[in-house]
């Protein structure tokens, strides 16, 4: 489903524009609300371009509360600060049933000399989001501000990189005058974990926990940089609000929730205080199966009526407290620093601990990322270190405690191994590289056991029954030497291994077979290039369509094509992608059946454009830049950023810059945008 034509009459676009924006909405909401798409990315994006064609054409009809206008804007110098329409409270804890007590008893007490006397009060638990407070405010169904909590009266502006989030309505069908919602943006655990990931292979500083990654990325100065983090939010109630009543703070929630907002589904309602201990409880219990951090529960008063009569005490309301889960940060001593090789021969450090209880755990071991993270971490032996765990994330060394910063350091800080610990090669460090590696890639033991076990991954190609456990067994007998050998396995080999009976070899190899299936981004990413990362595949795969694409095309082409991707690392995925040894493994996996194209992708041989590069500079005159790259990608072509004597076509637009120039100085063809349609259409 590809872009419309454009529509002549005006009257027409406005109505299709309607259409589409309500269409996109509903979508919205189903991706990123309910987590239950109806549609794929790419017919969704097809309904994207399309109406950005009409806004382009039709400029009045382009709205901020449209669809196309989740990011943009240039990036700030600074927030401006905002004042809350309601003041944004902080709640008192409880850490036990007498403490909860205690508060049940304060609370009816305060009623009683209210005049509530024998006051009925239901109560909602409801889980406590470990994330960053904001405030949404809706003007007409529109939202026009949201701001981060502050301190609790004074925030800051951060709009437009709320309007990133696509779990946050930019419209609100139904709503009153002015509404504010109340809720707590936060980064997935397993979104935080491939980011941390991709920072420590860029050599970025990684983040200490998902709330400061939220954070991080919600105080971004461009909105860019938001909007390429999966961020979302719970929205747990409404502040300030004109037009609209509610008797108890539940069917504010389900008022929330009917209206597109994201409220947990978990929340429930008691009538007696006796069950709201087990509530609480059963959140704790479920704390480590959620894809989110939580630390704690908030049971609320439902009751708005006997809110407002219980009033504030300082800055926390009588009629809500927080009840507080066990800690995910403890406090240990860091015996030594070790040290792993990774699948692509980095040195990876990892701490050694007095072992220590963290949430219900025995920790022992925790990572370090890499060697950037140690030294800015600057930890070392026989410190007392504070480590985090936080649901299925490796527990992690946070920092010295201060009291070890202040004490006078005897120990040299952890320098990496002159030696692999895997295979005994000599290691080096590349100038300007914050990784010492193993440069032994073809035969280091270590290394081959790392690309194997990444490979069969649930993130990659997903082999069940091809464990840690049996990856590091098939190779220590020689069954493979390489992750293309694991399509040659057969189950009269594997049944003389001793733990495989016949019927436990069959249903390996089927699962092996069954892997061939994953889609080119999967291979991609299991490939282990360094880099290349599980988003990072999905956008070289989006961007390239298929690997023979990715490996004709140079460190400045994957840089302007691919977001997120910068020179150094695009440079590094070039040479890995140019060396013999990727080649011949890529032709392997190629001739055992696994996909090295996108499926559906229209960048092949075929098309009207096929073979011919495109830039695209300044404003064509009825086609936005993301239709006309779809456009020209459609018919077989392909999109770069900058001139170069490869580029056959410049479609240059009103205010072309710089481009033009050089597009003359090298001999490309200037070509408009009329000239482009006629291309497209096979003339």
């Amino acid at each position: 489903m590809g872009p419309q034509p454009a529509v002549i009459d005006a009257a027409q676009a406005a109505e299709r524009a309607r259409v589409l924006t309500s269409q996109l909405r509903h979508h919205n909401h189903r991706y990123y609300v309910l987590d239950d798409p109806e549609v794929s990315d790419a017919a969704y994006d097809a309904l994207l371009d399309e109406l950005r064609a009409i806004e382009s054409e039709h400029p009045r009809l382009r709205t901020p509360d449209s669809p196309t206008q989740r990011v943009g804007g240039r990036p700030l110098e600074r927030f401006e600060p905002v004042r809350h329409l309601q003041p944004m409270l902080s709640l008192a804890n409880a850490r036990s049933e007498e403490e909860l007590a205690a508060w049940v008893k304060r609370i009816t007490g305060l009623l009683t000399k209210a005049g509530v006397e024998d006051a009925a009060i239901d109560y909602v638990v409801e889980p406590k989001i470990d994330g960053l407070a904001i405030s949404l405010v809706y003007e007409r169904g529109v939202l026009v501000r949201g701001a981060t909590r502050g301190d609790g009266e004074i925030g800051e502006d951060v709009t437009q990189n709320l309007r990133t989030i696509g779990a946050v309505p930019l419209a609100v069908e139904g709503a009153p005058d002015l509404l504010e919602v109340r809720g707590e943006v936060y980064l997935p655990l397993g979104a935080f974990a491939r980011l941390n990931e991709q920072r420590a292979s860029a050599g970025e500083p990684t983040f200490a926990n998902p709330r400061n990654s939220a954070a991080g990325s919600i105080r971004q100065l461009d909105p860019g940089l938001a909007a390429s983090r999966p961020l979302s939010i719970w929205c747990y109630g409404i502040g300030a609000v004109e037009g609209l009543e509610f008797e108890t703070h539940s069917q504010s929630l389900e008022w929330l929730s009917e209206h597109g907002f994201k409220v947990s589904p978990g929340v429930e309602r008691h009538g007696e205080i006796e069950e709201v201990v087990p509530a609480c409880r059963a959140w704790e219990e479920r704390r480590d199966g959620l894809d989110f951090e939580i630390d704690g529960a908030v049971v609320k008063v439902d009751q708005l009526e006997l809110q407002r009569r219980l009033g504030v005490v300082g800055r926390e309301p009588r009629g809500a407290i927080a009840w507080k889960f066990a800690a995910r940060t403890a406090t240990t001593t860091l015996r030594s620093v070790m040290w792993n090789v990774g699948r692509t021969g980095h040195m990876v450090p990892f701490a050694n601990l007095e072992p220590v209880i963290v949430s219900g755990v025995t920790v022992k071991l925790a990572t370090l990322h890499n060697e950037e993270d140690l030294r800015r971490k600057d930890v070392r032996e026989d410190d007392e270190v504070i480590i985090m765990r936080a649901g299925d994330v490796i527990p992690a060394v946070i920092s010295p405690t201060a009291a070890a910063q202040r004490r006078r350091r005897r120990s040299a800080p952890p320098q990496a191994p002159a030696h692999c610990p895997s295979c005994g090669t000599e290691t080096v460090k590349p100038e300007g590289s914050v990784w010492t590696i193993c440069p032994n890639r073809a035969s280091c033991p270590g290394q081959l056991f790392q690309a194997v076990k990444h490979f069969v991954s649930r993130g990659a190609m997903d082999i069940e029954g091809l464990g840690e456990e049996r990856a590091g067994l098939l190779l220590r007998l020689g069954l493979i030497a390489n992750v293309a050998d694991i399509y040659e396995l057969r189950p009269e080999a594997l049944t003389e291994i001793e733990g495989f009976g016949e019927l436990s070899a069959r249903k390996l190899v089927e699962a092996i077979e069954a892997s061939k299936q994953r889609p080119f981004n999967r291979v991609l990413f299991a490939l282990g290039i360094p880099g290349i990362g599980f988003v990072n595949a999905r956008a070289l795969a989006s961007r390239f369509g298929g690997v023979d694409a990715l490996i004709s095309a140079a460190a400045d082409e994957v840089v302007e094509q691919t977001p997120g991707i910068g020179p150094v690392l695009a440079a590094t995925i070039v040479e890995t992608l140019a060396e013999p040894r990727t080649r011949d493994l890529i032709e392997r996996l190629r001739g055992h059946g696994l996909a090295m194209e996108e499926e559906g992708s229209a960048r092949g041989s075929e098309g009207a454009l096929a073979g011919r590069t495109f830039v695209i500079t300044g404003t064509l005159p009825t086609l936005s830049r993301e239709v006309a790259t779809e456009r020209i990608e459609a018919a077989g072509g392909k999109v770069t950023g900058s001139v170069s004597g490869r580029t056959g076509y410049l479609v240059a637009g009103e205010d072309p810059g710089t481009k033009l120039a050089k597009a003359r100085a090298v001999g490309t063809e200037v070509i408009d945008e009329e000239r482009l349609l006629e291309l497209l259409a096979g003339a």
